[in-house]
């Protein structure tokens, strides 16, 4: 059975300024904890001493996971494991068969939700059977889908700029059942680009799930 997780934030101005009876907590589904193996010590620069604490997230009430089924691309051509689509296909499991395992190096992933869209936020999930950190972290929302011109970034932990996106400030984090809420800001965008260059348990690069929290522009 899994758990209902409920993010809120009381901060109107990451919502685009919305009317707080505009407003209603962002609700996701969170799969069971699954930890295999005995953890190790994770040796992680900006590493965060530990999670922030469960907080409310407000989004509009017209805000709907824009990446469900959407297409999803990468620079790798041929996943080691798994196909793309399982990344917006709302299985955020772990067990294989549920996540995409991807080269080692600089690979990324992006999702087309078919039109431009105000941005509440990315929910992300990268395995997370074990305790592990992802590196070269970079999340980016843009109507360019070369990433070119009219790019925001909303999470860079990149602080080696591995990824050729910039060095980033943001603080890296461990992996859990619970995933990683990305605040959009209400950021426009059609596209959404993640990157990341391997993990602190090997070199290879995992995406079990990313939601897109946001309303069409219309």
């Amino acid at each position: 059975m899994k758990s209902v997780l409920t993010l809120l934030l009381s901060a109107l101005a990451l919502t685009g300024g919305a009317r707080a009876d505009d407003l209603v907590p962002l609700i996701t589904e969170l799969p069971k904890p699954m930890i295999i193996g005995t953890p190790v010590a994770i040796k992680v620069d900006n590493l965060e001493t530990a999670p922030a604490p469960d907080a409310p997230f407000m989004v509009p009430k017209t805000a709907k996971n824009l990446a469900l089924n959407r297409p999803v691309t990468s620079s790798d051509p041929a996943p080691l494991l798994g196909d793309y689509d399982l990344i917006t296909d709302g299985d955020k499991d772990s067990a294989e068969g549920s996540y995409v395992e991807m080269a080692k190096g600089t690979q990324w992933v992006q999702i087309d939700l078919g039109q431009t869209a105000e941005l509440n936020a990315v929910y992300l999930w990268h395995y997370h059977s074990q305790q592990r950190v992802y590196l070269g972290v970079v999340v980016q929302i843009s109507d360019d889908p070369d990433f070119i011109s009219g790019v925001t970034v909303i999470y860079n932990n990149d602080a080696k700029n591995l990824s050729g996106r910039g060095a980033g400030k943001d603080k890296s984090y461990i992996e859990t059942n619970r995933g990683r809420l990305l605040d959009a800001k209400g950021a426009k965008g059609r596209y959404v680009r993640l990157y990341s260059n391997g993990n602190s348990a090997n070199s290879a690069n995992h995406y079990i799930e990313v939601e897109v929290w946001g309303t069409p522009v219309k």
